[in-house]
């Protein structure tokens, strides 16, 4: 067989990987879930974890997906370190090995990947921005039914028809009735069966759907994710704030002075040593038990505030103190300039794990199994800013699209030249003919006459 040259893209991955001795830690922490002796051997823990890697870096949703893109590239073959005779993961066995590994495993796998952030210059911890997002679940509305007797959304409305005289009614009588009536699709009374944490949201869009809800910590000097949470749809954002700000403050809290290494890509110096100072967010966030609970923390808040009535402070003295210490400096040009990092950063976050990296509408159900994919995926993107730094691409189709448009430019370089030479080449006036007075009449210009007389 013909010799290939290596990805240069996963090629690079790999130097990272092997570098920092991925395999070697992900076999450490995995060595629990592997029996010595007992059935066929069994995915190894560097290629799970690289196959979901890959996953964000080519844009794949579903494990079947990643299985068949694993099993019809050569390139990918040499990234998962498996030869031409070894048979590649199925969609089956990474599915049941993530259902094997806790949750706690891919966090340690997600930390990993934060310290070589940090090795690298590219973890500050000191001021971080918060916001969420909605994730669709692979659950249908439709399918809903009652808490209290299972009954579905059809049977229900028909019931409550029945008490107003309708025995029988058609699905337009139905209909037309569940149009008039007052409905409130509640989760304190509506579950989908199939998937029980799913909670009945309004999406960004608008639409209404079963959904999750992944909430983002995000350092503002580097980008990177420092936290992210998966929670129930319906979750408010200053309920959810205190796991994904407890679990980002744990993270930075273990890391606080951690130096970069001498040759490191990314400007930061050192891991900030008293953990994280300030938690930048918007409108959504702001509440009197939030910004207590920060302040006694000892954190600065810059959260935004919205329009109310001038309110009374009677026994709440440390509340009033929080939120009168963050209103204070939002209007000044440091705020408002962590307010639009904040937002530039945690959506480009956004757009990179779920529209681009598939997450948007998740193929997985429960809770912790979205939380498992969506953890590798923002170790992936992580490692994307270290590749950003070294090589000017963070997945594999910018480098492709870079390739291309590098060879576009040098197409048009050469074309630029060739006009060039053209222009400033001296022209020769064009040779006389000898015999002017000959000519030959070209046959086409002959007069015809066709037998019709046209």
């Amino acid at each position: 067989m013909q010799a290939r040259e290596r990805h240069p893209f996963y090629s690079r991955v790999n130097e990272i990987l092997e570098g920092a001795k991925f395999d070697t830690y992900a076999e450490r922490i995995c060595r629990k879930y592997y029996a010595k002796a007992m059935g066929r051997p069994s995915i190894v823990p560097g290629v799970y974890f690289r196959c979901f890697l890959m996953g964000y870096f080519e844009g794949i949703d579903s494990e079947r997906g990643i299985a068949y893109r694993v099993s019809d590239s050569l390139s990918l073959r040499e990234f998962l370190g498996l030869s031409l005779e070894e048979q590649t993961p199925d969609h089956s066995t990474l599915s049941k090995t993530r259902r094997l590994m806790n949750l706690g495993t891919h966090e340690a796998m997600f930390r990993w990947v934060l310290k070589r952030l940090a090795a690298e210059g590219l973890l500050s911890g000191k001021n971080l921005g918060v916001d969420a997002t909605t994730l669709e679940a692979n659950a249908a509305l439709k399918a809903i039914v009652r808490r209290d007797d299972g009954a579905g959304y059809d049977e229900h409305v028909s019931a409550l028809m029945k008490t107003e005289g309708v025995e029988e009614p058609t699905p337009a009588q139905r209909q037309r009735f569940d149009r008039k009536r007052k409905k409130k699709l509640s989760n304190r009374d509506w579950v989908n069966p199939h998937d029980r944490e799913a909670r009945i949201t309004k999406m960004k869009d608008g639409r209404t759907h079963l959904a999750y809800k992944a909430e983002h910590a995000v350092d503002l000097e580097t980008g990177a994710v420092v936290a992210v949470t998966v929670q129930p749809g319906d979750c408010g954002d200053t309920v959810s704030m205190r796991t994904t700000l407890s679990e980002a403050g744990c993270t930075v809290t273990e890391m606080a002075g951690q130096a970069a290494q001498a040759d490191a890509v990314g400007p930061v110096e050192t891991v900030s040593e008293v953990g994280v100072e300030r938690v930048v967010g918007d409108n959504a966030y702001h509440s009197k038990p939030a910004l207590q609970d920060l302040a006694e923390v000892g954190v600065r808040t810059v959260i935004s505030e919205q329009d109310r009535k001038r309110q009374k402070w009677p026994g709440q003295s440390a509340a009033h103190a929080a939120v009168y210490a963050n209103r204070r400096p939002v209007d000044t040009k440091t705020a408002k300039a962590l307010m639009k990092r904040r937002g530039e950063l945690i959506e480009r976050s956004f757009a990179h794990l779920y529209d681009t990296g598939g997450m948007r509408r998740v193929h997985l159900r429960g809770k912790n199994n979205i939380a498992k994919r969506v953890l590798i995926h923002a170790a992936a993107f992580n490692l994307s800013l270290i590749l950003r730094r070294m090589i000017g691409v963070g997945t594999a189709q910018q480098a492709a699209d870079l390739i291309a448009a590098l060879c576009f430019a040098f197409l048009q370089l050469i074309q630029a030249g060739n006009r060039t030479l053209r222009a400033i080449e001296p022209r020769r006036p064009a040779a006389r003919p000898t015999n002017l007075h000959c000519h030959h009449p070209s046959p086409f210009r002959r007069k015809v006459i066709l037998s019709t007389g046209c």
